[in-house]
Order: C-alpha cells, then structure tokens, then sequence
C-alpha cells in the first residue's frame, strides 16, 4: 500500500465520519445534552462497528450482505426502533438546578454509562446502511481488497480508527461548545428537545434509507 493511497483512504474515512447521518445526530444529540466526554463511549462504539464492516470486507462483505440482507434490515429496524426511543427519553426528561450542577462539574463518566454509549454507538453503526454501503461500494475505489497483504491490512485498520474517532470527536466537541451557552434550566429543556429531535430524525434516516 503506497503512501499516497494510504493518505487517500485517510481523507475519505475523516469526510465519511462526518458525513451528516444517524451516527452525527446521535452524537450532536449527546454533545449538546450531556458534553463531549460522554460521547467518547458512543464513538468508540461506533467505530468498533465500523472496523468489523471494515474487516468483514477484507473477506467478502458483499457476498455476505447479498446472502443476508434480511437480517441487514431487520437490524437497521432494531437500530432506528431504539434511536426513537431514546430520542423521546430526550425529549422527555426533566430539567433541575441538580441536574444542571452535575452537568457543569462533573466531568467523569460512570462505568455504566460507558457500556450503555459503547452500546448505543455499536447499535446505531451497526444498523445504518451509509456504514454498509461504504465499505461495499466505496473502500474498493480507494483500495485494491484483492492485494492487500496482512501489513496492509493492519494499516487500513489503524486509519479507520484514527480518522473515524478524529472526525467524530470533532462532532461531538462542537456540540458541546454549542450547550455551554444554553446552561439555563429553560434553555437546557430546549437543548433536551432538540437533541430529542435529532435522535428522532436519527431514527428515521435509518428507515428512509433502507
């Protein structure tokens, strides 16, 4: 794999993570309700997705979603059903002076709440057929799957996380510095519902895109 194709592949795997879709409106959902740390789990969830699609492909991803599109949309239904719903705990919850203290000075994120994003992220990547799509019809364009080696193999694998968690920690940064002017008990009820919304549309981009 030559430098100038490995610099390629970087680029279009950066723009691919943050290409508008399900994964970006989860994560500026998260950024704005709760901060740029707790979106690290979600990324990372995401991303771990990704490099199986990426590893599968190595293998014949292709001939695997041809054999079992079903189960690819029963997945992409699974993954939207549970973005609506956590778009509508969003847009539900409840604002306090508490609920904004912690927000402000806690920067830690609870083990639980890790798993619960590692979780989330992994579900929505998982389901979403942009992510499909990209590495069946689009990696070949960058990359020759045919003559790669185990070396090279290992290199697209570190590109594609090192590009996927920059390009999403960026989303997810800038939706954290949009919250920090809406710290107001009414102000951060209108950036619950609007992260609530984003969760939603989330959800039906997955749908409208089957």
């Amino acid at each position: 794999m030559t430098i100038e194709s490995a610099l390629t592949y970087f680029l279009a795997i950066f723009v691919f993570a943050i290409t508008p879709g399900p994964g970006i409106f989860a994560l500026l959902a998260k950024g704005m309700s709760a901060g740029a740390r707790p979106c690290l789990p979600l990324a990372l969830g995401m991303t771990l997705s990704d490099l199986i699609y990426l590893l599968l492909a190595f293998y014949g991803l292709a001939a695997l979603a041809e054999n079992w599109g079903e189960a690819f949309t029963v997945l992409r239904y699974v993954g939207a059903a549970y973005l609506f719903y956590l778009g509508w705990k969003m847009w539900t919850a409840e604002v306090t002076n508490h609920t904004l203290l912690s927000a402000q000075h806690n920067s830690s994120v609870p083990t639980r709440d890790a798993i619960k994003g590692l979780t989330q992220g992994f579900l929505i990547s998982a389901s979403n057929p942009k992510v499909i799509l990209f590495y069946i019809a689009f990696l070949p364009t960058f990359i020759d799957l045919t003559v790669l080696n185990r070396s090279d193999m290992v290199l697209v694998v570190g590109l594609t996380m090192v590009g996927l968690m920059l390009g999403l920690m960026l989303v997810a940064s800038f939706a954290s510095s949009a919250r920090r002017f809406f710290q107001s008990e009414r102000a951060q009820k209108g950036t619950n519902r609007t992260a609530g919304s984003l969760m939603l549309a989330a959800g039906a981009f997955l749908i409208a895109k089957g």
